[in-house]
């Protein structure tokens, strides 16, 4: 049996024999069309039987190795990489199919290849996980056939491996490298012109596109023949919270990803963002208890310890107990800082459960609350109207969207900062927010 596992016959094998087999039904009625099918059949044969040796004679083989990272980076394209040879002597068809993890979903992952004698190729394909934890990738199965395409050989090469897939860090390093290019702007995110003077010299450096032609510094620029600009730094070490909701209304989904994923992904972004603007990140998960408490620091593993913390954060389908939240920063947290809470509040009634805990935080801290604006929605209300129930559905979708702008005005009223935002929009318009906060030395 070990020796028939690795054959599979090829389609067009069974075309050849249906069609032959029709014949000699023809056959049965024609003497000569009898005649020609048993010829067919034995050319077909002695075919089949050539395309089996020059499959299987000897020790050649095709090899197929897999480069994967040692992590993934959630809702992001992370690379995965087949490297293939081939040791036949002639060319050879290749069909690989890739065990993929479950969580995919994908039943018609197929990569075909044409390898010629002794050829390598490394190919590579991309996956977007949407959700974090451990992705198991099973063994690949290459499908070897020749030419004649009538037998394939199956190789199994590969062991199963685990994968972890992490919160964005990929999204993380892309607002890091455009903000240590001073190119912050290509995201979206705006110039923020800082009011006040507390700010120190801190280097002298080439002009970028949106720089301020104030701090134009032009005895640098002779010198250099070059525009030189002079750079300053804003006050040091304010402490940024990123405090997120893990009740049940994170668990809502958009495009794949729950809002609790979306939060996650901004959070690790905005840490790392006010590290590089000298600020300390830290970090509060919490339902009915407080999952998690990182203390706000710049130390060297700090972003490594958030990314380890946020990427075992799972949501609890249970409403988030918000006088426990209070009380915990009130112990824990004694100098005024910036408080970034991650949740959605669907209407006013459930805001008014929880607004007397935000009220109060707001009296000690810099408190800015994220409001998801439901996209869903938006798209019902542009759909064309044919019906009577069409009408009826868009005008209860404009009311939800008019909640959601009045929950932001209560906070406001409140004494809380907001944003509305979508989920797709989040980090850029948060650190648009932060930067915004910096400015106005609010933190």
């Amino acid at each position: 049996m070990k020796l028939f596992k690795p054959i599979f016959f090829h389609t067009r094998l069974y075309f050849i024999l249906f069609s032959i087999a029709g014949m000699f039904v023809f056959g049965y009625f024609i003497h000569e069309v009898y005649i020609l099918a048993k010829v067919l059949l034995l050319l077909a044969s002695g075919l089949f039987i050539g395309d089996v040796l020059f499959l299987f004679a000897g020790k050649n083989r095709v090899e197929c190795n897999r480069i994967f990272p040692n992590r993934m980076s959630m809702s992001d394209s992370n690379n995965i990489s087949l490297a293939v040879f081939n040791t036949y002597p002639f060319l050879v068809k290749i069909e690989i199919i890739d065990e993929l993890p479950f969580q995919f979903q994908k039943r018609d992952f197929l990569i075909p290849v044409n390898l010629k004698e002794n050829e390598g190729r490394t190919i590579t394909y991309t996956l977007i996980p949407t959700e974090r934890g451990e992705f198991e990738f099973g063994r690949t199965n290459v499908f070897v056939s020749t030419v004649l395409g009538l037998v394939k050989r199956r190789f199994i090469t590969n062991e199963k491996h685990i994968i972890p897939v992490y919160p964005s860090f990929i999204q993380m390093r892309k607002y890091e490298l455009l903000a240590m290019s001073n190119r912050m702007d290509d995201a979206g995110v705006k110039k923020v012109r800082k009011a006040g003077k507390h700010t120190e010299f801190d280097q002298v450096r080439e002009y970028v596109r949106g720089d301020d032609y104030k701090l134009m510094n032009w005895k640098a620029t002779a010198k250099r023949a070059h525009l030189m600009v002079n750079q300053y730094q804003e006050e040091r070490s304010k402490d940024v919270y990123s405090i997120i909701d893990m009740g049940r209304v994170m668990k809502m989904p958009f495009e794949n990803m729950t809002l609790l994923d979306y939060a996650i992904n901004s959070s690790l972004a905005i840490s790392n963002i006010a590290a590089l603007k000298h600020d300390k990140a830290g970090l509060i998960t919490f339902s009915t208890q407080i999952n998690s408490f990182i203390s706000a620091d710049r130390k060297n593993n700090q972003m490594m310890t958030i990314l380890e913390s946020l990427y075992n954060q799972k949501t609890l389908f249970l409403e988030s107990n918000y006088e426990l939240l209070y009380l915990t920063i009130k112990k824990r947290i004694r100098q005024r800082c910036l408080l970034i809470l991650y949740t959605n509040f669907e209407g006013l009634v459930s805001l008014k459960r929880q607004i007397v805990p935000l009220q109060t935080m707001a009296k000690s801290h810099l408190v800015l609350v994220v409001v998801f604006q439901n996209t869903e929605v938006d798209n019902i209300i542009h759909q064309p109207k044919e019906s009577l129930e069409d009408i009826y559905t868009s005008v209860i979708a404009e009311k939800f969207i008019y909640e959601k702008k009045l929950i932001v005005k209560e906070l406001y009223k409140s004494g809380v900062n907001a944003i509305l935002t979508t989920p797709q929009n989040l980090t850029v318009n948060l650190i648009n927010k932060y930067l915004e906060f910096k400015a106005g030395e609010k933190i």
